[in-house]
């Protein structure tokens, strides 16, 4: 298969899409939602790009390199974030995100 090659990008998206989705669950829950409004909607923004790029790779695009960049960026910005909050889900949220961003770096 083309996408075996991105093998490891992949199941660093993965890692990152599932810490993001629980981050954003567990902010929804916390006490101050209004202080974790950014960490939700870049959890979002990371977990989108993320199952984009990680869909796009098993198809073998074109646009591996653009896309891995773009995600590389949206990922530290996530992880940056979460990283100001001091929640057991944001820390281990920020580390996949950094782990994933350096991943993208590789293949961008």
């Amino acid at each position: 298969m083309l996408h075996q090659q991105h093998q490891a990008l992949i199941n660093a998206l993965q890692d990152c899409i599932v810490a993001c989705n629980h981050c954003y669950d567990a902010c929804l829950k916390e006490e101050d939602i209004k202080m974790m409004a950014e960490c939700i909607r870049l959890d979002r923004e990371c977990a989108e790009i993320c199952s984009y790029l990680a869909q796009a790779l098993c198809r073998d695009t074109p646009f591996a390199a653009d896309l891995a960049s773009v995600c590389a960026t949206i990922c530290e910005a996530c992880g940056n974030e979460c990283k100001k909050h001091q929640h057991e889900h944001c820390q281990k949220c920020a580390d996949a995100c950094f782990a994933c961003a350096k991943a993208c770096k590789k293949s961008a």
